[in-house]
């Protein structure tokens, strides 16, 4: 009985917490689309160390206390079970791939779906890549990293994700690689966000930020368990279609700052992976 009693005082605290975030403008919310003001050479002008000090409304990137993406070290996650399954439902529409210079975007011109965290609905916006992964298991990446953006009509957002180890190619990357141009957009009839394969039964929980700047606070993250594969040859791919200072393009791990991250169940990612890599 005490052991049910403090699991449902654990969620009601995530929901008071996530409660708690100022509503902020979709200026500030959004994700820059300029590749020119920033890139992720360690140590350069314009590299991750310095995001924070180039303008002043991405000073979250060196100021904020609870940024994006973080090490998911198994000694540290909670396991919470009344957490469930993610709610999500999502439908084909008409969308449009970018080359943002930094990734390959996915932005849906329309209403795409949703997902649903403590009764609140996220609408699906866009999905891009990282390669290597954000985040880390255990101090190790993966070969990729899918986040799926939601928002809400006042702009409080919500990222899942999902990592990727190379193996068979991804069908919905090779309908997408058709698709890409080095430096045009490229108009898309519809693109059918379910075609992504996003699991939904295990995953890790916690709160955070965007990865690129501004670096916005107050971002609920769902990290995955499912582990989907990618070829080297996809990945290669989508390298070769952004500029070449972005090859690469993921932010160093932030400090955890006494965060918790939660689990949806008691089954942890292995600490051992033969399919991730290191940094």
């Amino acid at each position: 009985m005490m052991k049910n009693s403090s699991s449902i005082l654990v969620i009601t605290l995530i929901i008071l917490l996530i409660s708690f975030f100022p509503t902020r403008s979709q200026s500030q919310a959004q994700e820059t689309e300029d590749e020119r003001e920033f890139d992720y050479t360690p140590g350069s002008d314009k590299g991750p160390e310095r995001w924070g000090s180039l303008k002043e409304e991405w000073s979250a990137c060196k100021e904020g206390d609870m940024q994006s993406p973080i090490d998911l070290a198994s000694a540290r996650v909670e396991v919470v079970s009344q957490l469930g399954k993610l709610k999500r439902k999502y439908w084909a529409n008409s969308a449009v791939i970018k080359n943002r210079g930094h990734d390959i975007a996915v932005e849906w011109d329309g209403d795409a779906g949703w997902i649903e965290i403590n009764g609140t609905s996220y609408r699906l916006k866009q999905s891009h890549w990282h390669s290597p992964s954000e985040h880390t298991v255990n101090g190790r990446r993966y070969a990729m990293e899918i986040h799926m953006v939601h928002q809400t009509d006042d702009h409080k957002l919500a990222v899942v994700g999902m990592f990727y180890r190379f193996g068979r190619p991804d069908p919905f990357l090779s309908e997408l690689l058709k698709n890409v141009r080095l430096t045009n957009e490229h108009g898309v009839k519809e693109v059918d966000p379910n075609e992504i394969r996003m699991a939904g039964h295990r995953y890790y929980r916690y709160v955070g930020s965007l990865t690129v700047p501004p670096c916005t606070e107050g971002v609920i993250w769902t990290i995955n368990k499912k582990v989907k594969t990618v070829s080297r040859e996809q990945l290669a791919s989508l390298r070769e279609a952004v500029h070449d200072y972005a090859e690469s393009n993921a932010r160093p791990v932030q400090a955890l700052n006494n965060r918790r991250i939660y689990s949806s169940s008691a089954t942890q990612i292995a600490t051992r992976v033969d399919s991730i890599i290191k940094d």
